[in-house]
């Protein structure tokens, strides 16, 4: 059985979550892998907005250059992290199990989004999230703030920040659910295209890696990231772009829930739509249409703006 080199980013969660497709791919095949740590552009310049850094795929450039110069043979990727461009010569074949879609709350004191103090200063590095804070509490201070889970707890702990938003999921992988003070309904906060879901990664034309791999896939949960991926393409987006998207099987169909939220929050559309799970490709593009129609273009045009 071949030995496999599963390439990941330094962090806590990016390390879990190479862990975790490590301890599949020998609990269902026996396959020996080891783990290389690639430091990626997203990794080396913290201090920076996202927004003028390039945004998407700055947490994955190196990793794929990996896999294409063959240094390792996977790649491990939080979804949300993945432009949905793919480079000709890579694929993916395992999207793993989608953990909780769910944006979370930590905050001093236990607050809520509902309890925190008018002006209470609230930190996150996606735009979306800071879109969506804005539109629904207006009053709050939201900052852009980077850097890793732990690093981002501490800020709340040293009283820099009143309350952090994160994705649930990685609280959760990394034993930190217990510091949730809330955790925000899909219905109301939007969450990020992919959000919760682990991609592998390979190159093209490693049959026998990605035939490994494929054992790790889920179809439900590739169904909702086919949405919600060809969603984001459609509208040109990066992970700088102020959309929330939550694609997910009800009784048998597919359905979307998609919104579009200006930076300062004051503009905000929202669409639902639903599909035959196989047609989820079509799915993505109906919602895109649908969010333009609503006034999603003249947000997507001044946010392209601000940011040019």
């Amino acid at each position: 059985m071949r030995h496999l080199r599963i390439g990941t980013r330094g962090s806590l969660l990016a390390k879990w979550q190479a862990e975790f497709v490590r301890k599949q791919l020998f609990a269902g095949a026996g396959v020996e892998t080891e783990i290389v740590i690639i430091k990626t552009s997203g990794d080396k310049l913290q201090a920076s907005p996202l927004s003028q850094i390039g945004g998407k795929g700055i947490f994955i450039k190196e990793l794929e250059e990996a896999l294409l110069e063959e240094t390792i043979d996977l790649a491990v990727h939080s979804v949300k992290d993945v432009p949905t461009d793919t480079p000709s010569r890579l694929m993916f074949p395992a999207v793993c199990r989608r953990e909780d879609v769910r944006d979370c709350l930590v905050a001093a004191g236990g607050a809520t989004l509902g309890s925190l103090r008018q002006g209470a200063r609230v930190g996150t590095g996606s735009l979306r999230r800071q879109a969506q804070l804005r539109h629904i509490r207006p009053d709050l201070d939201v900052r852009d703030l980077r850097g890793n889970v732990d690093t981002r707890l501490r800020k709340v702990e040293s009283g820099e920040y009143e309350a952090v938003m994160l994705a649930k999921a990685g609280l959760d992988r990394l034993g930190w659910g217990g510091r949730i003070t809330e955790t925000l309904n899909p219905e109301v906060f939007l969450p990020a295209v992919g959000q919760g879901a682990i991609g592998v990664e390979c190159r093209l034309k490693d049959t026998e890696a990605a035939e490994i791999v494929a054992g790790l896939d889920d179809a439900e949960t590739r169904t909702a990231i086919i949405a919600e991926r060809s969603l984001l393409a459609a509208l040109h987006g990066g992970c700088q772009v102020p959309l929330g998207a939550w694609a997910r099987i009800e009784r048998g169909e597919l359905v979307l829930d998609a919104c579009v939220c200006s930076v300062d929050g004051l503009q905000y559309v929202k669409q639902r739509a639903a599909s035959a799970p196989e047609k989820a490709a079509e799915l993505g593009g109906q919602m895109a249409n649908l969010l333009m129609e609503a006034g999603a273009q003249s947000i997507l045009e001044e946010v392209s703006r601000q940011r040019g």
